[in-house]
């Protein structure tokens, strides 16, 4: 079993920035993937940015250029960075992991981004 924990979302002006912090305990030897994914009002659940084992990373085309994924291997935890943020990023964010060979992923509680002037 994985367990997440979210924190970091809240409140921000058009243009801001926030920092998402996702803490994994448990099986995490066996995570092959971590990332984040957001889900607005009304909408699906999407990808925002994964990386892997590998050291590989995957952004949404959205969030390019403006989002970054980090990890803290010591910490156990995961990073998003998400500069000039827009209304539009509004959402639920979700951290995720995925155990392939197990095949199971794991979900955070989610953590509420807002942005608003």
């Amino acid at each position: 079993q994985v367990q997440l924990v979210e924190s970091g979302g809240g409140l921000v002006q058009p243009g801001g920035s926030l920092r998402l912090s996702c803490a994994a305990s448990g099986s995490i030897f066996s995570i092959n993937v971590m990332g984040w994914y957001r889900q607005a009002p009304g909408k699906q659940r999407e990808l925002v940015a994964t990386f892997t084992s590998g050291g590989s990373t995957n952004y949404a085309d959205s969030v390019k250029g403006r989002f970054t994924i980090s990890r803290d291997n010591a910490k156990n935890t995961a990073h998003l960075q998400m500069n000039s943020l827009k209304p539009e990023d509004t959402a639920v964010y979700y951290c995720n992991a995925v155990r392939i060979g197990y095949g199971r992923w794991y979900w955070g509680q989610g953590t509420q981004v807002t942005v608003s002037s």
